[in-house]
């Protein structure tokens, strides 16, 4: 992101009040943060549902300065006062555990469906003419035909939570088109940083992973580690999220948000490993379980959204790595206290 444009957001945003839906979580809370910097009345719902991301310690030092409201989105009240006045509508909510999905699918059809068609109804209801961006996933373009995937691939969603995600991302992209709700879809691969959950791996290897070589521990590394991913910083996330909210070329499309240094798995635990200075792996066989629903190699082809808005991941791995555990190095009792699932705890 140049200069030029980051000023232009920072003056974009000065007043403007912006809804945060999921905004306790990972992304959510670190656009909070990037928002309230910009001199942005933020407004966050999050339902805080336990061992989905949710973290009030994601918003130390935002106190005072976020308006935080602990509802789900199916609830009707909650949704029309966090509505009320809003000029942006980041729509970051959701279950994100393809485990689970599959263990519970019902659960997650309410989580990542029904709440998402209830938020754009209400939005067509009350708030038609605010922004909103949709953070979808890259994860529903399944195993990839071709790589690096762009927008054009067949969407193949190899589990539950990618046939939710699939569908709610479908229903922004039809209010956008039959109701005219100003919608930007963006999907995003592997993202990584700090207020990232890493209190179990159901939310993705990342995270756990990051937390297994500051403590020390044994990385488990399925199959012989030669699948390739691509990761992307948060913060390069976040000034994607900002740069749609604003762009007028975006209404309506689709984009990929993806990493620049598509890495091999075992490459990625070895380059942690030496930052950590800590840690080690270990090779296994796939788990039954994981292995129905892995996607094998996948990286995304970002060049619709570079075209749109001059977007592109800034972040180099080794320096993105560096920086998040640096992070939990000084914060680890907060994001690792034990937390249920709300399977677990239902």
């Amino acid at each position: 992101m140049t200069q030029e444009t980051t000023g232009q957001a920072t003056e974009a945003y000065r007043g403007k009040r912006v809804l945060i839906t999921g905004g306790l979580g990972f992304l959510g809370s670190n656009l909070a943060g990037r928002l309230v910097a910009l001199e942005a009345s933020v407004r966050i719902i999050d339902a805080l549902i336990p061992g989905m991301g949710g973290n009030l310690c994601n918003i130390d030092g935002l106190q005072g300065r976020v308006e935080v409201a602990v509802a789900d989105l199916r609830d009707p009240e909650a949704l029309v006062r966090a509505l009320d006045g809003v000029d942006v509508i980041f729509n970051l909510a959701g279950q994100v555990s393809h485990i689970d999905s599959m263990r519970h699918p019902l659960d997650d059809l309410g989580i990542n469906v029904e709440s998402q068609l209830r938020l754009l109804e209400a939005c067509r209801a009350r708030t038609p003419e605010a922004r909103i961006v949709f953070t979808s996933t890259r994860h529903l373009y399944g195993r990839p035909e071709r790589v690096p995937v762009d927008e054009a691939h067949p969407i193949l969603p190899p589990d539950v939570n990618g046939i939710h995600k699939a569908a709610a991302e479908s229903y922004h992209q039809l209010y956008h088109r039959v109701f005219g709700l100003p919608i930007c879809v963006l999907r995003v691969t592997n993202a990584y940083g700090p207020r990232q959950l890493i209190q179990h791996d159901r939310h993705g290897f990342i995270g756990w992973f990051i937390r297994l070589a500051l403590e020390d521990r044994e990385i488990t590394v399925f199959g012989d580690g030669s699948q390739v991913r691509d990761f992307v910083y948060v913060d390069d996330v976040v000034e994607a999220m900002l740069q749609a909210g604003l762009s007028e070329r975006c209404l309506g499309g689709t984009y990929n948000v993806g990493g620049s240094q598509p890495i091999a798995h075992r490459d990625l635990v070895a380059l942690l490993i030496e930052l950590a200075g800590s840690g080690r792996v270990r090779f296994v066989d796939w788990p039954a379980d994981r292995k129905a629903i892995d996607i094998g190699s996948v990286y995304l082809d970002s060049t619709r959204l570079r075209q749109a808005i001059g977007w592109e991941p800034r972040t180099p791995l080794r320096e993105g790595l560096a920086r998040t555990l640096d992070f939990y190095r000084t914060r680890m009792a907060c994001y690792t206290a034990p937390a249920p699932s709300r399977w677990e705890v239902a």
